[in-house]
């Protein structure tokens, strides 16, 4: 069966718990599959997504215009990641998926994952999108930066954190002596949090 040009799919298919993957700027739907076998078993369905736009300087995707930011684009690729995820839910519930995104990826994750019923989300370099509050009450939320990131600063998953922690929320922030990566020594609390995450009953 050929897979959808939208998505990259590892796993069962009649899985029961799903990790779903949102890639950076400028990369595609395989850039963050090889990380799916690090961060859960093979029980767990793996989706990786492709952003919707082409890439304005190369071959790669991006889920809205980030030079300079076109935050005007912004609604219409929250609508419509919200749009593609709820689609999956069919299939596997939302509550019993994990979001994780990396870069630009990753602050669509919080963006977009914050108003849907998610068993967790990662957020790994990414940033808060221009306005956006979390609500009072969202999934579980798990951070990761590198302290010498050149692209999208430290300070701005401390500044998700304080968003979050403004709302309630608790969000751990895992720090690396790194750039612009998902480093090896974050992986294995990453993927604690997401096998934690999927196992957690959910509410309901």
């Amino acid at each position: 069966m050929t897979e959808p040009v939208d998505r990259l799919q590892r796993g069962p298919n009649d899985a029961e718990r799903r990790l779903v993957l949102l890639h950076g700027w400028g990369a595609d739907a395989d850039d963050l599959l090889e990380l799916g076998p690090l961060l859960v078993g093979p029980e767990v369905s793996v989706v990786a997504l492709r952003a919707p736009e082409a890439h304005p300087y190369g071959p790669g995707r991006q889920w809205y215009g980030l030079q300079p930011i076109d935050w005007g684009q912004l609604p219409g690729a929250r609508q419509a990641l919200q749009q593609r995820l709820l689609e999956l839910g069919q299939s596997v519930p939302l509550p019993q998926t994990v979001l994780l995104g990396f870069s630009q990826g990753g602050a669509m994750a919080v963006d977009v994952g914050s108003a849907l019923p998610l068993a967790g989300i990662v957020a790994c370099s990414g940033y808060p999108h221009e306005g956006w509050q979390p609500p009072a009450a969202m999934a579980p939320v798990l951070l990761s930066h590198g302290r010498e990131d050149p692209v999208v600063p430290f300070a701005a998953s401390e500044q998700l954190q304080r968003l979050l922690q403004g709302a309630g929320a608790s969000p751990q922030l895992l720090a690396f002596s790194g750039g612009h990566s998902i480093d090896s020594s974050v992986l294995a609390p990453i993927g604690a949090f997401i096998q934690g995450r999927l196992a957690a009953k959910p509410k309901g």
